[in-house]
């Protein structure tokens, strides 16, 4: 077992020499990568989409499994001498259905968009391809004629979806207009009880009652609460829906056990999708979990919706889920949830005002129009302090979903470096210093601007000043020296 102290120097000779290696041909991206791990130690990272891998993830996806062209599943490729490729896809699908406790694990898809594709476009083949397929079989599949065809691509792309709304915390993937999800499919959206922020079953059940979706979307990238998944599937079977979940803002949550019973989606939901960076602290990609009866649909990600599989980053991803089967990492698990409540408290006991007045997830949503400002506008003058933010829609946002209203805050990140209770209060302090300090600019009509703004003198500094003292003693990747 390699100590502590022997890892670091490892890790630091590791990457002194990739970057010699990388300098050696183009100096500037070399030079670009030292100065991004500068400027991530030295900021307050609050982007609930954002975390860091560790070293064993990272230095995993730099290999030559990135030159590997392997379409196909594992046993069953179109490239021969994939033998190595399968045993990593094999490892990281196993690592998945142990970690969340899945029949089925799909670790092919690029991104959690992509992992969103796979999910749709399985289901469609599932619901409404085999189907259709059975029943022309009658005809003999090689003897349908284009009109045929034509019917078929009409019934998979007029099939109805219900998700989240994204200004009440969905994501755009699931069926926002502009978003190839609005495109695919005949969609409405579900929002959140006006008084109270919060999922109102009771409405989600009428709206499914009356569109009678064959998708219900459930999960969110904005919404600072926990869904009851028996209850999403229960209003799922009643409408004869398949319920997806997309769970990458909060998978890290649920395998590290923060979320258990009806809170777990995994036991509830049909097919279920995920990041494997953001809370889980893996390599950028997607995940697909699904019930063995969906498993065959969704094994035809590629080619159906992907290209070709990115080995490197599957290495990656069995590499992360064993890190995440660690004790340890619910331990920390549970301290994202923590810190979460430890930020929340910040705000609102320095009177800012909180969507749903709190949180019991990774992330909060902070309503920055009683300072006056836009989202857009808080996130740059957050940024100018050395605070990493991004603007959100709130709940029926006046501001739309560019200037928008709310800015967006999550601690995965932070906790990853040890941050606790008294630094997430500390950074609620710094925040609410900065927005009490800054206000929004003019047009050159004169009119009140929605981007521009101005921090009063010295603010930014000495937000900066007090972010170090916090960043200094929680290093991020500590005993990594490249100079």
């Amino acid at each position: 077992m390699v100590d502590e102290s022997s890892m670091s120097a490892l890790t630091s000779s590791a990457y002194q020499q990739a970057l010699e290696v990388i300098a050696a041909v183009e100096p500037r991206v070399a030079e670009a990568t030292r100065q991004e791990l500068a400027d991530q130690r030295g900021s307050l990272k609050l982007i609930a989409s954002e975390n860091y891998a560790s070293p064993a993830v990272l230095l995993t996806m730099g290999t030559w499994f990135s030159d590997k062209y392997a379409e196909g599943t594992v046993g069953h490729r179109f490239y021969a001498a994939c033998q190595n490729v399968d045993t990593v896809e094999a490892l990281a699908a196993e690592h998945a259905r142990e970690l969340f406790g899945a029949p089925y694990a799909y670790v092919q898809p690029h991104s959690g968009i992509d992992a969103n594709l796979v999910a749709f476009w399985s289901i469609l083949a599932h619901r409404v391809e085999g189907p259709w397929l059975a029943k022309a079989a009658a005809k003999n599949v090689n003897d349908l004629t284009e009109a045929d065809w034509e019917e078929l691509r009409k019934e998979l792309g007029n099939q109805r979806l219900l998700g989240m709304s994204l200004d009440a915390g969905g994501h755009l993937t699931h069926g926002f207009r502009p978003n190839i999800s609005g495109k695919m499919f005949h969609q409405q959206q579900y929002g959140t009880d006006p008084a109270t922020g919060l999922v109102d079953y009771d409405a989600v059940r009428a709206k499914a009652r009356e569109f009678k979706p064959l998708v219900l979307v459930a999960g969110y990238s904005a919404y600072p609460r926990r869904i009851n998944f028996a209850t999403m599937r229960e209003i799922a079977d009643e409408v004869g829906a398949t319920l997806m979940v997309d769970m990458a803002h909060f998978s890290g949550l649920v395998a590290g056990k923060v979320f258990t019973g009806d809170e777990d989606p995994v036991p509830h939901a049909h097919i279920v999708t995920s990041t494997t960076h953001k809370s889980l602290r893996g390599p950028r990609g997607g995940i697909v979990l699904a019930t063995e009866e969906l498993a065959p649909s969704v094994d035809r990600g590629c080619p159906m919706v992907l290209g070709g599989p990115m080995a490197h980053v599957m290495a990656a991803k069995a590499v992360a889920f064993a890190e995440a089967r660690r004790p340890e990492f619910r331990t920390y698990a549970q301290q994202v949830a923590d810190n979460a409540q430890s930020l929340a408290q910040g705000f609102l006991s320095r009177g800012a005002s909180l969507v749903t007045g709190g949180t019991d997830n990774h992330l909060v949503l902070l309503d920055v129009s009683g300072f006056g400002l836009t989202g857009r506008q808080a996130e740059s003058a957050l940024l100018d302090a050395g605070i990493v933010t991004n603007r959100n829609a709130i709940p029926a946002d006046p501001n739309g979903p560019w200037y928008t209203s709310g800015i967006r805050l999550g601690t995965p990140a932070l906790t990853t470096r040890g941050f606790g209770h008294d630094e997430f209060d500390r950074v609620a302090e710094l925040i609410v210093h900065v927005l009490q300090n800054a206000q929004p600019g003019t047009t050159s009509t004169g009119a009140v601007s929605k981007a521009s703004y101005s921090v009063a003198e010295g603010v930014a500094d000495k937000v900066r000043d007090a972010s170090a003292e916090m960043l200094e003693k929680h290093p991020l990747y500590p005993g990594l020296d490249l100079a």
